[in-house]
């Protein structure tokens, strides 16, 4: 739990001495080390009254920098922060908004409509949190309407819906179950039947209880798996699902071919991106590229030339997996630094490493994985092509 700011604490935020509190303190060390004294000088520097809202702003400011642009000036919650999109992820969302009146029915501090706002022809923001509000119109700077509403109490009208539901619980706990969302699921598609309506939810959201005129798309970013986004009405795209792969910008939908060979070890093994196997489009990816599935029910692919701009495996060995086969296989390799990847076989990486006991002077990746019925290992160099 971070501090709880109240509204004298972001009228202090927003003031010339608030401002210039908070760029001082952002040169201390602010680590958990120097915690004491961090706000020790806080509090010489603003008093006890303040200290604790200005320390923890620029150690939020801090920790924004590696998700959010130009949020150095920003007003923060850490459970604000913690939950807000990261600005790319954000832009992506938005460009599919270009033109339109949106409106962002739990905007929190604003990181979406931050995005949002460069491309719509108007926005208005809302939430129930009048903290959260107050850190907006300082977030935003003027660029959408901010008002106090709930989310599940429309007032706009001819706007294209923005919702993002709270997704964790007071234990910070993720909530993957679409009724125990803030506001849930349900209540939102009925609140907005009709409109145009896109609702960011978690990545592990049961696409069986999507909507069958809602579009699911899974986004990744960096090789992590950020959100799924349900669109709805005008803003659907016309198909089921949907993975958008920011770090390559390909995005891959249920419309294309799946059309694919299931096929013996080849030259490369191809993890294909998390959002892709998310949203269950692991045929699609490989029928674009060229490759073969190795089982029609496990996502690893192969193949002779990998699909660009990802980190793929070379293929070294292979051949039927148990341990002592595989410890095996590893003198043989010279390998000491392993990398276990694990699909459809009931093995604990950390646990199979620390029982192998590796010595050697090679590094390779041990794919492990189920052919049928056949445990297989594929021992493979990782390249970035």
């Amino acid at each position: 739990m971070g501090y709880d700011f109240d509204l004298d604490d972001v009228a202090f935020l927003r003031s010339q001495e608030g401002a210039g509190a908070v760029a001082e303190l952002s040169r201390l060390p602010l680590t958990a080390s120097s915690r004491l004294a961090d706000v020790a000088a806080a509090r010489k520097l603003v008093g006890a009254r303040f200290a604790a809202a200005a320390l923890e702003t620029a150690v939020l400011r801090r920790k924004a920098g590696s998700k959010l642009d130009d949020a150095g000036g920003w007003l923060f919650t850490a459970d604000a922060l913690q939950q807000a999109t990261a600005s790319e992820v954000a832009r992506h969302r938005a460009a599919r908004l270009a033109g339109r009146d949106v409106h962002d029915v739990t905007c929190s501090i604003g990181a979406d409509l931050h995005e949002t706002a460069k491309v719509a022809a108007r926005c208005v923001g809302s939430d129930l949190d009048p903290v959260r509000l107050e850190m907006a119109r300082h977030n935003l700077g003027g660029a959408a309407a901010i008002v106090r509403a709930d989310a599940l109490r429309p007032v706009t009208t001819g706007t294209a819906v923005v919702a993002d539901p709270a997704r964790r619980d007071d234990a910070g706990r993720r909530r993957w179950n679409p009724a125990d969302l803030v506001p849930p699921l349900d209540e939102l598609l009925a609140v907005y039947a009709g409109r145009d309506l896109v609702v960011k939810c978690a990545p592990g959201l049961d696409f069986e209880q999507v909507p069958q005129e809602a579009e699911a798309e899974v986004v990744s970013l960096a090789g992590q798996v950020r959100e799924a986004a349900l669109w709805l009405g005008g803003l659907a795209g016309g198909v089921r699902r949907r993975a958008s792969v920011l770090s390559t910008g390909e995005t891959f939908t249920d419309a294309e071919s799946d059309d694919c060979p299931v096929l013996e070890v080849g030259q490369w093994i191809v993890d294909p991106d998390g959002a892709v196997v998310r949203a269950g489009l692991v045929r699609h990816y490989a029928a674009r590229h060229g490759l073969a599935q190795l089982d029609r029910r496990i996502a690893y692919l192969t193949g002779d030339t990998p699909s660009p701009g990802i980190r793929a495996f070379r293929v070294i060995d292979h051949g039927h997996y148990n341990e002592k086969a595989l410890r095996a296989l590893l003198r043989r390799h010279d390998v000491g630094r392993l990398e276990i990847l694990v699909r459809g076989l009931d093995v604990d990486p950390d646990a199979l490493r620390r029982r192998l006991k590796l010595k050697g002077a090679q590094e390779a990746t041990a794919v492990l994985t189920r052919i049928g019925d056949s445990p297989t290992m594929v021992l493979t160099r990782a390249e970035r092509v």
